[in-house]
């Protein structure tokens, strides 16, 4: 009997400290969205961390600069969908969602926080919106602008440049690469595989060439096929 609760006690903080941890990293996506808009006009203005045996995060959205309660929208998002944990992108897609749809289905309010409409949206009943190519640029962008201690590469970004919808010119440096290399990449490719083979392939003579055009690099590689 001890042993079992033991065992259910141990879940539970597993599962709380998964919330948690979505939490916070929702948080962290969403922080682009206080500047760019996260659909239409409509931007973040806050994210809440309600108490994690709830299971949900909440978003706060409104117009730009926007502060007073009365103009802005709480929503509370399920971090999970069935057995699913929803990742931070499915957040985002969740709420571009319902900001897009003309019907309330998936989504009702349920009442007031902190002077704020509170509305509560179950995933499960929401399609969401689609992973944009200004999202996976913005994801593989801070993977190597900002890398966390453990997955910091060995390459270094110096700038980029968008080249068309197809077309991402990312400037980097490295230790076993002389001068700044431009990789030209394709957004909408597997962002891991992209980041584990960027190091390796900067040196690459088959992929490699001159851009006379572009001052900013004394190569480039082709990487769209990534």
């Amino acid at each position: 009997m001890t042993d079992d609760i033991e065992e259910r006690t141990e879940d539970i903080e597993e599962i709380i400290e998964e919330i948690e941890e979505q939490q916070a990293d929702v948080a962290g996506l969403l922080l682009d969205h206080v500047y760019a808009p996260l659909v239409g006009e409509r931007h973040v203005r806050g994210v809440l961390p309600v108490p994690p045996a709830a299971g949900a995060v909440r978003v706060v959205v409104g117009g730009r600069g926007e502060a007073d309660p009365g103009r802005l929208t709480a929503y509370e998002v399920a971090l999970r969908s069935g057995d699913e944990l929803l990742t931070p992108h499915d957040v985002v897609g969740v709420l571009r969602a319902v900001h897009a749809g003309t019907r309330s289905h998936g989504y009702e309010r349920v009442g007031m926080v902190m002077g704020m409409p509170l509305i509560r949206v179950d995933p499960a009943a929401v399609e969401a919106g689609p992973f944009t190519v200004d999202d996976w640029a913005r994801t593989l962008l801070r993977c190597l602008a900002q890398p966390s201690a453990e997955e910091r590469p060995a390459v270094r970004l110096r700038g980029f440049l968008f080249r068309g919808r197809d077309r991402l010119r990312l400037y980097l440096d490295g230790a076993d690469v002389p001068g700044v290399t431009a990789a030209d990449v394709q957004p909408g490719g597997a962002l891991t595989a992209l980041l584990a083979v960027l190091p390796s392939m900067l040196d690459e003579e088959w992929r490699t060439s001159a851009d006379a055009g572009d001052p900013h690099c004394a190569r480039v590689v082709d990487l769209t096929d990534y």
